[in-house]
């Protein structure tokens, strides 16, 4: 019998993995399916970025890239970011960005601060790397947002890291310069707390976006900003991301990274550096269809008796609350007692996959992605209302 390490104890598949997985399942055996549970972009790849990565292929860019990433992504990363090159690491996606982090810097027993609601693998990476994330739920009334005292109660001497998302998955929050620049004068006054901003949605903002090296720039000698092209260039399958950071720590992340999956695909990175300078129109265009499909779905959501949905400002999903529909009967005489029983009645009622927000750290709340086609969404939409039109209070 196989004896599982405790490293992985009580981990298993992401929730939103597993519902996602699920609709598959159901979709196969001939149920009309609608899942709206990940956060995948409907749009194509760029055809100028897949004719880069043909002609690299062409061209004989075939060959073991350096494990540190190709000279001329690291290179346009860092003119981008107005770093050198020595202080950006490209990895097999943001993912393993933030695994090469954490397994490089925590030690067992320490803490990384992580507000939530949050993207359900940053707990089981951190755990996966020996550490403990100090969760802080940040309401809907706080904009999903941690304000500085909330983060002044949290750091201990055993806060190795503060790991922030602006915009956020799930909430689409974005903090704005004067929210990081508060969070930043916490941290000053804790020297042994550094800071991990995940930006991967920096080009989804419908709000003024700022990068926190921008807005903490006394702080960058312990930052790591984690970024990469899966998103906003709709290439989530060509699995690229990179960290920028201090060179020593980037030193420390190529020591994992070298014993885990080296370079990240040659192909791949050179995809991602016409994604990086290349024809930026893409961005633009699709980032305003985002902004109507978010304006619809969420003007849709609060015309649901029971639901409450907030406007983000980024990203491509909405965390509605499903609290006040809690206690309410199902047709069956089903009691729905938490987020994720009201989640798996409309998958059950309705063959719409949605993710319940225990998955991030916040329950009484759901995640829609509305990364998909308008017709998918308008589907969506009705199906969960006529979910929501089957329940009883009584």
């Amino acid at each position: 019998m196989l004896k599982r390490s405790k490293r992985i104890d009580g981990m298993a598949l992401s929730e939103i993995v597993a519902i996602s997985e699920q609709a598959a399942r159901m979709r196969a055996s001939g149920n009309d399916v609608l899942a709206l549970s990940t956060g995948e972009p409907d749009f194509p790849t760029p055809a100028h970025i897949c004719d880069a990565a043909h002609k690299a292929m062409l061209a004989g860019q075939t060959r073991y890239p350096p494990t540190i990433g190709t000279p001329a992504l690291r290179a346009a990363i860092a003119d981008r970011a107005n770093v050198e090159p020595a202080n950006v690491i490209v990895a097999t996606g943001a993912k393993q960005v933030l695994a090469d982090l954490f397994l490089a810097t925590l030690n067992e027993g320490e803490n990384v601060v992580v507000p939530t609601p949050y993207w359900t693998s940053y707990s089981d990476i951190i755990a996966l790397s020996g550490g403990q994330s100090v969760l802080v739920p940040c309401e809907a009334e706080a904009g999903f947002k941690m304000t500085p005292d909330q983060l002044e109660a949290a750091i201990t001497p055993r806060t190795r890291w503060l790991l922030l998302n602006s915009p956020s998955n799930p909430s689409g929050a974005v903090y704005s310069a004067v929210e990081l620049r508060a969070l930043g004068a916490v941290l000053a006054r804790h020297p042994h707390v550094w800071i991990a901003s995940d930006e991967i949605y920096d080009l989804i903002s419908y709000a003024p976006f700022t990068s926190f090296r921008t807005a903490c720039p006394d702080l960058a000698d312990r930052t790591i900003v984690i970024n990469g092209v899966s998103k906003a260039h709709a290439m989530t399958g060509w699995r690229i991301g990179w960290g920028i950071a201090p060179p020593e720590l980037i030193q420390a992340m190529i020591a994992v990274q070298g014993q885990i999956t080296s370079g990240a695909c040659s192909i791949s990175q050179a995809a991602a550096l016409e994604a990086v300078t290349g024809d930026q129109s893409h961005i633009a265009e699709r980032q305003d269809a985002f902004r109507d499909r978010r304006d619809f779905v969420v003007q849709t959501l609060n015309a649901i008796p029971g639901i409450d949905c907030t406007m983000p400002d980024g990203a491509f999903y909405v965390f509605p609350s499903c609290q006040a529909l809690l206690g309410h009967k199902t047709p069956e005489g089903q009691t729905l007692e938490t987020d994720a029983d009201f989640c798996a009645y409309v998958l059950a009622s309705t063959s719409l996959a949605i993710v319940p927000g225990r998955a991030f750290g916040l329950p009484g709340h759901f995640r829609l992605s509305y990364a998909y086609a308008r017709a998918d969404l308008e589907d969506g939409c009705d199906r969960l209302q006529r979910a929501v039109s089957g329940l009883t209070s009584d």
